[in-house]
């Protein structure tokens, strides 16, 4: 393996992750001035004053955001403007229910997109073909929360089988899983049948065919080791779809995540926790991208030797 490759894409995403840092806390800075949000409308300017001082708001943007960095690299996101306690104390209670919404998701659209996809390349111009195809398109191009809604009047409240809101049980994850997985299952199987039709009409698979390799060894031994990076593609850059569309999923079935949590920061004007959130999120899309680029210099060589010799 070619180290370089593997060095330049951490260091590009190390780049990319510093980026994110100073664009949110920025951003953030400069249009939001947490006095005015956070103190009440009689407050006045000694009040705001005061507030400014003891939150470190009264010193230069610059200054503060190095003080910030030095705190982020030791873990400290500050305290929350609402009631004082620790941001990563807050989020580390939330995230284990966004990582496992998101995982199972993940591993439900996985698990069904991808056979669906083989299928439908397999069974080309069939009516099974066509059956997956148009059960895609409808799954990512419905809204999410719109589906959501649809499964909770549904499911919830006219038949009773399943739980509109939290998380305690299996049955409370079903509908939220189903609503987020839904879209990316419908574009795992339309890349994943392009992808191997593409391989599918390739010369090596036209051989191997002619020498009676069986449909499943050609599939799985020659076809879809060589249709992976496309697949591998989809699979990495839906992430941050997912993770922005959980935000939405979370709030329409009241599930205790991150993304609650963000919806219900902003309304309050809680600095903090807002920026906390937003970065931790921008760097969970940093480190798909780069296991997705990871995952391409394990599956071709050629990739990450020509990367390594640029």
């Amino acid at each position: 393996m070619h180290l370089k490759y593997f060095l330049m894409k951490t260091l590009r995403a190390l780049l990319t992750s510093l980026l994110l840092v100073v664009f949110v806390f920025f951003v953030l800075g400069i249009t939001w001035d947490p006095a005015q949000s956070m103190l009440p409308d009689d407050a006045t300017e000694e009040d705001m004053v005061e507030f400014r001082a003891m939150w470190g708001l009264d010193k230069p943007l610059i200054e503060q955001f190095w003080v910030y960095c030095k705190n982020f690299v030791h873990g400290d996101f500050g305290q929350s403007y609402k009631d004082g306690r620790d941001v990563f104390e807050i989020i580390s209670q939330r995230l284990p229910k966004t990582v496992w919404l998101m995982g199972m998701s993940i591993i439900f659209s996985i698990i069904f997109g991808l056979p669906l996809g083989i299928y439908a390349a397999l069974h080309r111009n069939s009516f099974g073909d066509r059956f997956v195809m148009g059960a895609a398109v409808f799954g990512f191009s419905m809204p999410n929360f719109f589906l959501g809604i649809m499964f909770i009047l549904l499911f919830s409240m006219k038949l009773h089988w399943l739980p509109s809101a939290g998380s305690d049980t299996w049955l409370h994850l079903l509908m939220p899983m189903i609503t987020i997985g839904l879209s990316r299952m419908g574009s795992y199987a339309r890349y994943t049948r392009s992808a191997m039709l593409n391989v599918l009409s390739k010369q090596y698979c036209i051989t191997a065919k002619a020498k009676g390799a069986s449909r499943k060894r050609m599939v799985y031994l020659h076809a879809l080791p060589n249709a992976a990076i496309p697949i591998v593609t989809v699979i990495g850059t839906s992430i941050g779809h997912m993770v922005g569309g959980g935000v939405v999923i979370e709030n329409v079935f009241a599930w205790p995540g991150i993304g609650r949590l963000l919806v219900t920061s902003v309304a309050v004007r809680d600095l903090p926790v807002v920026q906390a959130i937003v970065i931790i999120l921008g760097l969970s899309m940093v480190l798909a991208n780069l296991l997705v680029d990871f995952t391409y210099g394990l599956l071709d060589p050629r990739i990450r030797v020509t990367a390594g010799d640029k």
